[in-house]
């Protein structure tokens, strides 16, 4: 069913739950999810592209249901992690390429993060995407196969310079940015997707090494966090993502961080130690996660709108709406002539072409 004229209702803020879509028109029964106040953003995969022209009427039908607006985000990283990739959208690199540029030349790395981030998220914008889930700042240990070359680096301090350049550039084009997976999913090979991952390292050890790229760059930076749904079981028997110890304890006083966190995917086998939905959200929202995702699933997402009896702290409701930048960001013919937009154009498709 194709989405129609709808009159935006107003609602009073936005509601702890993000949730996806179906395809590419709003349905009857989404309009109706996406208006429940328990639900405060939506998350765009693959199947919701065929084109520009689609992707924009998509998100213009989404940001009209209410206001405020519903945050619209995507995963859409660079390399093998990227959502939208055919009608003009520029095929980005993978982290790693910037991690191997930086052996040879870091001050000419970090300028082409920055230009990556930029091209990044300007394109994203012209078609009215709030938010990607950007950077990883996961450690590259060669064990993750499901992180691999989506992070930037073995060393976590290089990890922090290349993901400051890519988030300077995402903040040029009027995008926050995500760091994740806090504390870091790189040393285990596990999926979260389809496993329930441990590490068995030590707090210090974790906080030297993986975690040291959110205490370097902090929220001024690094505007939200997505935890892993990775059990460290020298620290919390609770997945990151579920635990207070490590969002309240360690993230929010221990390194002072006052940013969003976006719990990960609530479908993921990664969550399932929390129980059933209604269990994982309430595990998620009262460990300190401002919001959590259920993605994949609509009918999970409903059984959740149906039970969750949430009230958002006002902290977490200002902190969701800092992600929202006021700016009005130019459309895709208006970019394609910023002298910015084109400098940073070439500086990326000169990136792709290195050996």
């Amino acid at each position: 069913m194709t989405s129609t004229p709808t009159q935006r209702t107003q609602t009073t803020s936005l509601g702890p739950l993000m949730v996806d879509v179906q395809g590419y028109v709003l349905t009857v029964a989404e309009k109706k999810r996406l208006l429940n106040p328990m639900v405060g953003g939506v998350i765009l995969f693959a199947r919701n592209y065929k084109d520009r022209a689609q992707l924009t009427a998509l998100t213009r039908s989404i940001h009209a249901l209410r206001r405020p607006a519903l945050l619209i985000a995507v995963d859409h990283e660079g390399g093998r992690v990227q959502r939208f990739r055919t009608d003009g959208f520029t095929a980005l690199p993978s982290m790693r390429k910037l991690g191997e540029l930086w052996m040879q030349q870091p001050l000419e790395a970090m300028r082409k993060a920055t230009d990556v981030g930029y091209v990044l998220a300007s394109e994203l914008r012209a078609c009215g995407v709030d938010l990607s889930f950007t950077p990883v700042l996961d450690l590259d240990y060669g064990e993750s196969t499901v992180i691999g070359d989506r992070s930037f680096h073995r060393d976590p301090r290089v990890v922090a310079m290349l993901a400051r350049a890519l988030s300077q550039g995402l903040s040029f084009a009027g995008m926050s940015s995500c760091g994740k997976h806090f504390p870091g999913h790189g040393a285990v090979a596990a999926d979260s997707h389809h496993e329930i991952p441990r590490d068995h390292r030590t707090l210090k050890q974790i906080m030297s090494e993986d975690a040291a790229p959110y205490d370097w760059l902090g929220d001024q930076v690094i505007a939200s966090v997505m935890p892993a749904h990775v059990i460290y079981s020298k620290v919390d028997s609770k997945p990151a993502g579920f635990s207070a110890k490590w969002i309240q304890e360690i993230l929010r006083t221990k390194l002072k961080y006052d940013g969003v966190v976006f719990s990960d995917d609530l479908t993921m086998e990664g969550a399932s130690v929390a129980g059933d939905i209604h269990a994982r959200a309430q595990a998620a929202l009262q460990a300190g996660c401002d919001m959590a995702l259920v993605c994949n699933r609509p009918d999970l997402a409903d059984e959740l709108l149906g039970r969750l009896r949430w009230k958002s702290p006002a902290v977490s409701v200002a902190r969701i709406q800092r992600l929202m930048l006021e700016a009005v960001a130019p459309d895709w013919k208006s970019l394609q002539r910023l002298p910015a937009y084109q400098q940073a154009l070439a500086s990326v498709h000169a990136l792709n072409e290195r050996s």
